[in-house]
């Protein structure tokens, strides 16, 4: 197995990460506000979805990049047949130390957009030099731990799964799987995925929303889900990061998002291949 470029990494997964981020940005911000303490109507309802949109375009280059470098290095630094029971194992551990470096970035960009998008009419930049002001450096990894603990076991869940049904896809068919064969293997497990770890993204929302010196801003997970269980019950944790609507089923974010984020892996792979044929030409 070759070593991964890494610069073809760098570029495939920051440009797939900023289109993706970009093109659902709107749907983050109602889960945003769907999540926050507040409420959904308080927190600006359906108008200004595109604040915070400058945090995250900033962020998702890197944020996107870091994490495919770090992904295929570790799945090259743990090279296994194929075939060996412990290749699942090798997607963990590849997709754990991914989202361990991404959140060096991601968190940062994810408090300040998260606040703007509870505050539309908050310039971002605003945000961002409060936050600074008020609770310094450590005031932008508000949340770090929480962020952590729910995007590994997402990963956990998630990526072995992907590579799962696409290794069966592959087999069932006799050859490698097609892109939007890729998307709909990484739609199943994404939506799978959120369903197991909503609640600790409900307990990331809230932690980085929460005011400064507050008990929940400490970034105590436990506590920001017990505080969701008092005030809301269970549908406090499940609901609101999985359905549209708070009251009923309706369409299932993780669900679009994974599509979309699996649809990005598989620009990947094609840029992969592209990029030095591309630079046999220069």
């Amino acid at each position: 197995m070759d070593r991964p470029g890494f610069m073809a990494s760098l570029v495939a997964g920051g440009v797939a990460g900023v289109s993706v981020d970009l093109i659902l940005f709107p749907l983050d911000t109602i889960k945003t506000r769907l999540q926050s303490p507040q409420g959904f109507n308080k927190a600006g309802g359906f108008r200004g979805i595109y604040a915070g949109v400058p945090s995250a375009a900033v962020g998702s280059f890197p944020n996107a990049a870091a994490f495919f470098i770090t992904y295929e290095y570790v799945k090259w630094f743990l090279h296994t047949d194929s075939s060996s029971y412990l290749t699942p194992m090798k997607h963990m551990l590849a997709a754990s130390a991914g989202e361990v470096v991404a959140c060096l970035i991601r968190v940062p960009s994810e408090v300040v957009k998260q606040r703007a998008q509870v505050s539309a009419s908050t310039r971002t930049f605003q945000i961002f030099s409060n936050i600074l002001y008020e609770e310094g450096i450590q005031g932008l990894y508000r949340g770090y731990k929480s962020t952590v603990l729910r995007e590994i076991p997402f990963s956990l869940v998630q990526f072995p799964l992907w590579e799962s049904l696409k290794a069966l896809w592959s087999w069932r068919q006799d050859h490698v799987v097609d892109s939007w064969q890729s998307a709909v293997c990484g739609a199943f497990a994404g939506g799978f995925a959120a369903a197991v770890t909503t609640p600790l993204d409900v307990a990331k929302t809230r932690i980085m929303l929460a005011k400064a010196g507050s008990s929940t801003a400490n970034g105590n997970v436990l506590s920001a889900l017990h505080g969701v269980w008092q005030s809301q019950g269970l549908a406090g944790d499940h609901v609101p990061g999985i359905f549209l609507q708070e009251q009923s089923s309706g369409l299932p974010l993780e669900r679009v998002g994974s599509c979309l984020d699996f649809r990005r892996l598989s620009w990947q792979c094609h840029l992969l291949i592209l990029m030095p044929r591309v630079g046999s030409l220069i």
